[in-house]
């Protein structure tokens, strides 16, 4: 209908003139009370803002000397992240002579992507980046068989 026959519609029923599509053609228009539209749009924003999940991504620091207790402290650390939902990014850091044996680093990474296979998985081999070695997990679905 046209412009000045909504106008005067909305006018008659005592109730506003709302655009709702802007960019249709043509523009569509709802005559609806404006405080209750806004009521809606606002609380259908918050229903989807309350059921949308945040992922975190935890970092761990592990070093290519680790000994056993402090590399099973990080593993717990690790997999309270994980059965948390976060994902947990771990790193090797090689200092000084360490950059000549950077395979030891990788093999402590992989150690530690086993130790953790029930509680995340990752798609990628650890990745070599400068002085770092680093590899991203991501916590298993809840019905989920990890990968082998």
């Amino acid at each position: 209908m046209p412009t000045k026959d909504a106008l005067e519609y909305a006018y008659d029923h005592g109730v506003d003139l709302v655009l709702i599509a802007p960019t249709a053609e043509p523009p569509v228009c709802r005559a609806i009370d404006y405080g209750k539209f806004r009521f809606e749009k606002d609380k259908r924003e918050k229903e989807a803002k309350k059921n949308q999940t945040v992922v975190k991504v935890k970092e761990i620091q592990l070093s290519c000397k680790i000994d056993t207790h402090d590399f099973n402290t990080r593993l717990n650390q690790a997999i309270k992240f994980l059965q948390g939902g976060d994902k947990v990014k771990v790193a090797i850091r090689f200092k000084g002579r360490e950059m000549a044996h950077q395979q030891i680093g990788v093999q402590v990474i992989e150690r530690f992507m086993e130790a953790c296979a029930e509680y995340g998985t990752t798609d990628k081999k650890p990745v070599i980046d400068g002085r770092f070695c680093s590899v991203l997990l991501v916590p298993v679905k809840a019905g989920a068989k990890p990968a082998k």
